[in-house]
């Protein structure tokens, strides 16, 4: 029977790198998205239950302007962050009203 040893160095190492890596700014952008739709009034989620897309459209584009003043990122980069934030922010509130 062979005999193995463990690197326990490269094991810890490799559970490091297996984590998912979050985008620079995508903090910011979430709490971007809640307080546009905070002070605009505009809800995510109607009362029925789906996405109001304008909505969460509006916040996006919103939080893109400042993602990209401040981390210098392309458009597409910063539309991107801020979408998936968005889209986040709107499924919580969505669960959220349902309970």
């Amino acid at each position: 029977m062979a005999h193995r040893t463990v690197s326990w160095t490269a094991l810890s190492r490799s559970l490091h790198d297996a984590r998912p890596v979050i985008a620079a700014g995508a903090l910011s952008a979430k709490a971007r998205v809640e307080g546009f739709a905070r002070i605009n009034r505009r809800r995510l989620v109607t009362s029925a239950g789906a996405f109001d897309r304008s909505a969460i459209m509006g916040a996006a584009a919103f939080a893109a302007k400042a993602h990209q003043e401040r981390f210098g990122g392309t458009w597409a980069e910063a539309m991107s962050v801020c979408l998936k934030a968005a889209w986040n922010s709107a499924k919580v509130a969505r669960h959220l009203a349902a309970h």
